[in-house]
């Protein structure tokens, strides 16, 4: 496969869990192995020095061991799921959906969560010097400096995260859609009007401080995850969780939704009713009062209220309409 691109990927070392399972023109295909699922990176050659790829991951968590190329900077944008990282002062932060992440890829070695099993998204990676040789070649009217926008937006090899943009989260849609006949050309127009917008982006405005928090504290709350789906017919309150895990509800509470992306009591009402969705499909000959006794509710009325504000049907319609039955 040509392309300095690849080569320059390959010589960086994506590591051991990560191979290369098709490649046909200026497309390859690699896949990634979590300890509790896999993973499907498709990427595209677009210019000489800069890649696009698609990412589709369903897994708990993986090993990186990606060797970062000193030359690298990567635009990652989170469609679906959430991530977190983590960096060498032992901090914690977190991309959700429509989140933009620019960094240099300095703290990607490690180990990877994936707090809700799955992420979709799209990163963009460039090589400086091939990258903007190839720029000035393909699109002459377009100049940009790809180590200024490095230093602008990656000071001191911190990443700059940029929250539910309108303008770029458009444009990252498009390129979720884009046209099959024309994909590399789309991609190529599509690349150059982003470094036009992240050239002319205002950072002082647009990015939100991303909160870090220590692994203590997100370690307990991933003890608290698998104590409540552990045990789906307790409920538990904040009170008797922060007495347990010794930690204050306030701080309780935001660290759960940063790592989980909602309000607690509402991720376990939503937690419990995808269960018993599955219980529904899965075992025919278990009432539906019987299913929301395993999920902690004794009255079968308020359970098929829960299940019809999460699922949009009840219970009955919702197993007959996925049985085939109706």
């Amino acid at each position: 496969m040509s392309g300095d691109i690849f080569e320059a990927l390959d010589s960086a070392g994506f590591g051991g869990n990560v191979r290369e399972i098709a490649a046909e023109g200026e497309c390859r295909v690699l896949r990634i192995d979590g300890e509790d699922g896999e993973g499907f990176m498709t990427m595209y050659r677009v210019f000489d020095g800069v890649y696009l790829m698609y990412n589709d991951l369903h897994m708990k968590s993986c090993i990186s061991e990606y060797q970062n190329a000193s030359t690298a900077l990567c635009i990652d944008h989170c469609r679906e799921g959430r991530i977190e990282h983590e960096n060498s002062l032992g901090e914690r932060y977190y991309m959700e959906a429509g989140d933009l992440r620019i960094d240099r890829r300095v703290h990607h070695e490690g180990r990877v969560e994936l707090p809700l099993s799955h992420y979709h998204g799209i990163t963009i990676g460039f090589v400086h010097g091939a990258a903007e040789e190839s720029l000035r070649r393909e699109m002459p009217l377009v100049s940009v400096d790809i180590g200024t926008l490095a230093e602008r937006f990656c000071a001191g090899g911190r990443e700059f995260v940029l929250r539910a943009n309108e303008t770029m989260n458009l444009l990252f849609s498009q390129l979720y859609r884009a046209p099959q006949s024309v994909r590399l050309d789309y991609f190529k127009v599509k690349t150059a009007e982003l470094l036009l917008m992240l050239g002319t982006l205002d950072i002082s405005e647009s990015a939100e401080q991303r909160q870090y928090f220590p692994t203590r504290q997100t370690d307990k709350v991933k003890q608290m995850h698998a104590l409540i789906t552990g045990s789906l017919d307790r409920s538990y309150t904040v009170g008797e969780l922060s007495e347990r895990f010794a930690m204050p509800p306030a701080t309780l509470r935001k660290v759960f939704r940063a790592v989980y992306g909602a309000p607690i009591y509402q991720y376990v009402k939503s937690y419990k009713m995808k269960a018993a969705a599955s219980m529904l499909i899965s075992e025919e000959g278990v009432t539906v009062a019987e299913i929301a006794q395993r999920l902690g509710y004794d009255n079968a009325s308020k359970f098929s209220a829960a299940f019809r504000g999460i699922m949009g049907a009840s219970p009955q319609n919702y197993r007959r309409d996925c049985n085939g039955k109706g």
